[in-house]
Formats: C-alpha cells, structure tokens, sequence
C-alpha cells in the first residue's frame, strides 16, 4: 500500500478551507426540506422560480451610454438590434454627481464615462424609438436617482405607456457610494429619505418597477470579500426597507420590487454558494425580521454579472475567457439579469466589438451549453451545498459584527465599514504581488512582453473621447435654458425647496420641476441648500 499522502486545504478568498474531497458526511445535517427545498419555494436556495430558464431564460443586458444622447441612442439601437433585450444606463460623472455640464466641475468629464443628461430632453433624446413598454431600461445612478426616475418617468409617458405597466429598475443605493463608489453629495440620512421616497412613491405609482437595486457589485470590485459583499448588501437592505416600513409603508407593498446588483469573478463554486446562501438569508430577514407574507416579497431578484475588478491589462484576451466563467457561475447561480463585462474594459469604454463578444458569450450560454435545460444542476452536491452552508454562516457572521458596531447605517457615516473594505483590498494586492492570489497572465504564465508590446499585439481599440462632446452637449443646456418657462422653473424649485423642509415625499414635486425642464445641478442645488453635503470620515 502506498503511502497516504497528505493534501492541504485550498483557502478561499471568504476564509473558507476547502477540502480536496467531499462525502456524504460533509451534507449530513442539512435538511432537503429546511436548508434547500424545491426551486421557487421557501427558501429559495436553488432559484426563485420553480422552473428557471426552462421557462425564461435570463434577462442580458450590456453597460452602455457615453457622449451626447445621440451616440447613446445609436448604442442602444445597436444592441437591441443585436438581441439584447434590456439596457443598462451608463451616466458620465458630472451627471452622477448633480452638476450641469456647463459647470466648471464637470470640464473634462462630460460624456466621457456615460450618457450627460442635464434636463428631460437629454433623457427623452437618449430612449428616441425605443418602445418602453418593450425594453425595460436599468439606471445606474444614485445620489440623484430621483430625478432619473422622474424623467424616466415622464418618458414612458410621453409614449403613452401606463403607468402600472412602465419598467425598470433604477440602482439607488446611495449607501454602497460611501463604501464603493464615491459618487456621493448629501449627508447619509437626507440621502435615505430620498431613497425612501422613490420606495413609497413607487409602491403607489408605479408596481412594476424598482425603486433600487441594492449593490454588492461596488462593494466587492473596491476590495471586499464574496463573504463582505453578500454580508454588506443585505444590511443595507434591510435598512432602506426597516426606513419604508418606518414610514408607513407594508413590506409585501415594496420588497417583490427590491432588486440586487452582484460581481462575479474569481472562484466559480465560491461564486455559486455565495448566491445560494445569499438568497437563503434574504428569505429568513424578510420573512423573519421584516415582517413578509408574500413570498414575492421574500425572493432575492437579482442582476449578476462578470466584474471588471477580475479583468487584466496584461493579455486582455484572456478576459474573453474570464467573461465566459463569470458568465457561467452567474447562470449557475440562479440569476435573473445577467451583465457581462467586457474584455477591453480594464483599457478602455467598451467597443462594439467587445460588446457584441460579451452578449455572444450570453447567448451562447442560454441557446448551446445547456444552461437552461435544467433547475439548479449543482444542487444536491456535496461539494456545493457544504460550501452554501459555510458561506451562509460566514455572512451571518460578518453581519452580527457589523451589528455589535451599532449597525451598518452607523459604520457607514463613522468610516469603519470604508477601513474593513480597504483594508481587504490592500490585503489582496499584495497576496497578487507576492503570487499567493493566482493571476494568469499577471503573476504566473506570463508572456514576458512589455506592456507596450502587449498592447501591439492585444490591438485593444482604445475608445477616444471627443472633446466636441462637451461643447455639443453645453451648447444644448443653453439653448433649453433660453426656451423654457423661467417663471415656471423657479416657481418648481421654490416648491421642491419649500417640501424638502418637511416630512413629506419629494417625488411629486421632483415631477413637476423636470416637466418645467428644470436642469439636474438646478434640482441637486435644491437639496444641497436644504441637507448639507456629505463629509468622508477620515479612515485609517
């Protein structure tokens, strides 16, 4: 008999020991019935929905937007020519920040990350011929996101689309921008009341379309681990919903129209457990501590894609085949929406070339593979549902830290949960530079070239901001400002200005100041004079 050999553990970026062999001892205290159940019952383990992609295929949609709402419209046209069936909304910076593109702060930065949109007519440009009642469209915006909603709003009108049956989804989650993101302007609790106010108005008005989507993507591609990610994400959203229901508002009004926004790359079946365990833990919270009946109300919907924080610049192809896996665990995940990167997007904004690669390897992933044959195919492994249950109790864990520290809305505004995801992502640079964190590519099978020399031979097309967009796009704002009803705009804005000082929603008089073609900087200005503007903590 040959020796036994001795096999370490592999450890996953979430702190769980994998073992190199799995049995049937490693699944024997789950219950079938209790920790897994059937698909599209309680507790949601294996899908929302009892036969999944069998019946609907995912949702694919492509990040675009860039330029003036022209360009932005021909991308959109592209897409959908090309069979996507969903879009997702790129805004330039000045935009997501509330300033006008005529504002010294935004010079430089209009229309090169995303769509400028100063007033309605930017908006109604950008979704010209594209029938709203058909594509629903997701808004990746949030310090400002009602006034999105509002213009989209008013768009969907303008083309004669009801009310209940208007679409979309706008992200909304001011609170990963303070871990994440950055695009932040008012202090935390003004900024809840006005994500509470697209909740409520959007339970009442509009029952089809979500209010926000809580992301966890931001939180993970600026350093956090799958565990922090999942952990964060569904603090956060029991916090605008715990402020909903403080208002009035009854869980199975609002949560069936909750929605999440998830990163994938790195370790497929870490990826697949943290979704599972994920939607696991959403159903005991909103059943359990939110106060749900429906279970509409207790499924995690959710938009899951490959992440840019898992692309290279060294041999950019090879995040074709990144793509392919993100994609991959994303459908074995049980997702709703899915949202591929692109594999110039550690370079550059997409090209349309690189844009139709990522919807290709979607579509190839719903028509050929055999993705959609099945519900669930890696339920019932020992492997999987072992490594769902330690990620379950790893977010538990994470979430009851953050709770001892006095809850997540607490260590948001004094910095702690910044320093945590800070932390991490040193941590994990530092284990790529030493090569204890496998980068193909980057630290292991490189191919020695320089990295000019690399970039002769990817031939990734840089995409190049015209810097006639800006002056297009100012020229535009005046031109709007010169003809509409000055009278009617203040008048607006004096209103909004008036109900900011109160308790009341602001989404109705957020309406009439975009009809009025009240400017995005006009209406952020508004509540800048009323909340304050936000100061980062300074975290060591």
């Amino acid at each position: 008999m040959p020796k036994e050999t001795k096999i370490k553990e592999v450890a996953l970026e979430s702190g769980i020991m994998v073992k190199p062999i799995y049995t049937p001892e490693d699944v024997k205290n789950i219950n079938y019935e209790k920790d897994i159940g059937q698909p599209g019952e309680f507790p949601f383990t294996r899908g929302i929905h009892p036969y999944m992609y069998r019946t609907q295929p995912w949702t694919m949609r492509q990040y675009a937007g860039f330029g003036t709402p022209e360009e932005t419209n021909r991308r959109f046209k592209y897409l959908i020519k090309h069979g996507q069936n969903a879009l997702n909304v790129a805004f330039d910076l000045p935009t997501q920040n509330g300033l006008d593109s005529d504002n010294p702060r935004a010079s430089g930065e209009v229309g090169r990350v995303g769509l400028a949109v100063d007033t309605l007519q930017d908006m109604e440009e950008a979704f010209e011929s594209i029938p709203l009642d058909k594509i629903s469209a997701s808004l990746t915006i949030n310090p400002i996101a009602s006034i999105m909603i509002a213009m989209y709003l008013i768009v969907a009108e303008k083309q004669k689309v009801p009310r209940e049956q208007i679409r979309g989804t706008t992200q909304n989650d001011i609170l990963k921008e303070y871990i994440g993101r950055g695009t932040w302007i008012f202090p935390v609790e003004p900024s809840i009341r006005l994500i509470t106010d697209t909740i409520e108005f959007c339970a009442k008005e509009l029952p089809r379309y979500n209010p926000l989507s809580v992301c966890g993507y931001h939180i993970r591609e600026s350093g956090a681990t799958p565990v922090q990610e999942m952990a964060y994400a569904l603090l956060i959203a029991r916090a605008y919903a715990e402020d909903a229901i403080k208002r009035g508002v009854k869980p199975d009004e609002f949560l069936p129209r909750f929605s999440f926004n998830f990163d994938i790359h790195g370790n497929l079946f870490e990826q697949v457990a943290k979704f599972r365990a994920g939607r696991r833990l959403w159903a005991k919270i909103t059943r359990d501590q939110l106060g749900a009946k429906d279970l509409k109300s207790m499924m995690l919907r959710m938009i899951a894609g490959g992440g840019g924080g898992g692309l290279t610049i060294e041999e950019p192809e090879n995040n074709i085949v990144r793509g392919a896996y993100y994609a991959l665990a994303s459908a074995l995940s049980g997702t709703q929406t899915m949202a591929l990167c692109c594999y110039d997007e550690a370079y550059t904004i997409p090209s349309e070339k690189a844009s139709l690669i990522s919807l290709r390897t979607m579509q190839i992933l719903s028509e050929e593979i055999g993705l959609c044959d099945t519900v669930d195919p890696l339920a019932g492994s020992y492997y999987v549902e072992s490594l769902t249950n330690e990620m379950e109790k790893k977010i538990n864990e994470q979430m009851q830290e953050i709770e001892k520290l006095g809850g997540i809305v607490k260590c948001i505004s004094n910095g702690s949960i910044q320093r945590q995801v800070s932390y991490q992502a040193f941590k994990h640079e530092k284990e790529i530079q030493s090569g204890k964190f496998i980068k193909v590519g980057v630290n292991k099978y490189q191919s020695g070239q320089t990295p000019s020399a690399r970039n002769q031979t990817t031939k990734v097309k840089l995409y190049k901001h015209n810097p006639k967009v800006e002056k297009e796009q100012v020229k535009r704002l005046k031109q709007i400002k010169k003809q509409r009803d000055h009278k009617q705009v203040a008048k607006t804005l004096k209103t909004l200005k008036d109900k900011a000082q109160t308790q009341e929603n602001l989404m109705p008089y957020i309406l009439e100041c975009v009809k009025t073609y009240a400017t995005v900087g006009e209406i952020t200005t508004v509540f800048k004079n009323v909340f304050g503007e936000f100061k980062e903590p300074v975290a060591l």
